[in-house]
């Protein structure tokens, strides 16, 4: 199984350059996660017969967000994080922003794995963002360690 993850800084600018179609065409990838796509899924056609497309994309236009294309479909797709777990966080940036808003998280479980693609925030050159980050990486590793236990204790 082939699992590629491509920050692709905006899916507007590779669309344009004509580079997404040749690298799945020379990838064949089985599942492709993408962050910084800066897009929500009606802004711009993508024709991928075969894949199915989740996109969690961000409240404020043209900001962050991933997506996660895949051949098989996911049993269940979790855009950002589940609202029960987020509420044990503090996902607000140095502004109090509430950064859970930024599309930074999606998640595909499949049968016997899960697929998890992350834009995580950038700490800006004055550090104004790092205590988001890490909270964010907490976060992500406590989310992601129950989810592992269940699908291990399900003999996969």
């Amino acid at each position: 199984m082939k699992i590629y993850s491509w920050n692709v800084n905006g899916i507007r600018a590779v669309l344009r350059k004509d580079r997404f179609n040749p690298f799945l065409e020379e990838h064949q990838p089985d599942i492709l996660c993408l962050q910084e796509t800066k897009a929500e899924r009606g802004q711009i056609e993508i024709d991928l017969p075969g894949y199915h497309e989740h996109w969690n994309s961000a409240v404020k236009k043209g900001y962050s967000g991933t997506a996660i294309f895949s051949k098989e479909a996911p049993i269940v797709v979790i855009k950002g994080f589940p609202e029960d777990f987020a509420k044990r966080f503090k996902f607000a940036d140095e502004l109090r922003r509430d950064s859970s808003e930024e599309g930074r998280v999606i998640t595909a479980e499949f049968k016997n794995f899960y697929v998890v693609t992350v834009y995580t925030p950038n700490t800006k050159d004055d550090l104004r963002r790092p205590q988001c980050r890490s909270h964010r990486a907490r976060s992500r590793s406590s989310q992601i360690k129950p989810r592992q236990e269940g699908l291990y204790g399900r003999g996969a």
